[in-house]
């Protein structure tokens, strides 16, 4: 899935379910950073939320 961020630009999201967990992978397409979060299943946004926030830590340290 392809996302868009105010600050990042485009940002290519992918989840992966195994069992109760979840893990997202939040890919900086002009980069191609690659950063990834793990959460439960039940909460996908929030997964989702963690791996964009670890991406814009990332790519600010760069």
């Amino acid at each position: 899935m392809m996302s868009r961020d105010s600050e990042l630009g485009d940002v290519i999201v992918e989840f992966v379910r195994n069992g109760a967990y979840l893990k997202c992978s939040a890919i900086h397409v002009a980069s191609g950073r690659e950063v990834s979060a793990l959460g439960p299943a039940s909460d996908p946004k929030g997964v989702e939320r963690v791996a964009i926030a670890k991406l814009k830590r990332v790519l600010e340290k760069r």
